[in-house]
């Protein structure tokens, strides 16, 4: 692959990593180990046995926590701390043809990641306002979903997925920025009279 489809492919990890880092590295890491991709140095290291049974039973975990309303949110706040650099790892690694991680990508992933982290993260806190469960299950599995046929895309289609991921990133932002106004608009202040 050339350069520009390493770049896409390691901004949609980012991305992805922002969303459901375990299930990144995980899906990552099983293409490599059964040989469905041939992955850059620095990546390899998601395909050891250990690497994947840990990123395995951490994404299980992630399943079932990301399905409780506020247990979701509280997940997301803690997991700030790792989907952003896992995301910049992520990201470079893609890019890096020797195992060595340049600032630049390093720096481009951090915050590719974060955004989608903050889009996520921000979606979820607002649908915790919602006193049914349904719209969190539903929201949880289409995250679910999309990490993983972002990943299957990614590494076949990789322009395809990168067009698809901004796309849904300005919607949602869109969606977001609107709830959040409309949920949160100021009532207007009496006029004196």
């Amino acid at each position: 692959m050339d350069q520009a489809h390493l770049f896409a492919i390691g901004v949609l990890l980012a991305w992805l990593a922002g969303i459901r880092v375990y299930l990144t590295v995980f899906g990552v890491g099983l293409a490599g180990y059964f040989g469905w991709l041939h992955l850059p140095e620095a990546l390899q290291a998601t395909q050891s046995p250990w690497v994947l049974g840990v990123s395995g039973a951490l994404a299980a975990g992630e399943f079932f926590a990301d399905k409780i309303p506020g247990v979701d949110s509280v997940w997301d706040l803690l997991h700030t701390l790792l989907r952003v650099p896992a995301g910049a790892f992520l990201a470079a690694a893609a890019m890096s043809p020797n195992g060595e991680l340049g600032a630049g990508m390093l720096a481009t992933g951090a915050g590719v990641a974060l955004t989608s982290h903050l889009i996520k993260s921000g979606s979820r806190a607002l649908l915790n306002t919602s006193p049914e469960p349904v719209s969190n299950w539903t929201a949880s599995v289409t995250e679910d979903a999309v990490v993983v046929g972002g990943l299957a895309l990614a590494f076949s289609h990789p322009w395809i997925a990168l067009a698809i991921v901004v796309s849904i990133s300005l919607l949602f932002a869109s969606f977001v920025w609107w709830l959040w106004r409309k949920l949160f608009r100021r009532a207007p202040r009496p006029q004196p009279g």
